[in-house]
């Protein structure tokens, strides 16, 4: 998925090594002018032994089994290298996030609130 704006560095563009202080870091350049945006609400993960192939798209009905199709709007097919470093990155930035907002709760059920009549 794109995002619109640029963001900060991840730790799948930084190298996996420190470099020493008489190391200069190379600076990775990025042009978004091309970038579109897209929201996704589901995620399907297939794939082969040599490529994972990652969907993306919007179940117009999160809550419960979906009644009609969900509709894949976005395809990365990438390596399994590639595909590890953004599993890396995606895990340091949500456990960023969860250190400074709290624990993302994935079980809907566990989510909802109960109101007694």
């Amino acid at each position: 998925m794109s995002q619109a704006q640029p963001s900060e560095n991840t730790a799948a563009e930084v190298s996996e090594r420190s470099p020493s202080p008489s190391q200069s870091v190379p600076q990775v350049r990025f042009d978004d002018s091309k970038v579109t945006a897209t929201y996704a609400n589901f995620c399907r993960v297939t794939g082969t032994p040599e490529e994972l192939i990652i969907d993306f798209g919007l179940n117009p009905q999160p809550v419960g089994f979906p009644t009609v199709p969900i509709v894949v709007t976005d395809r990365i097919v990438t390596n399994f290298y590639t595909a590890k470093r953004m599993l890396y990155a995606l895990q340091t930035t949500i456990q960023r996030h969860e250190q400074t907002f709290g624990v993302l709760e994935i079980d809907v059920q566990k989510r909802v609130k109960v109101v007694n009549s």
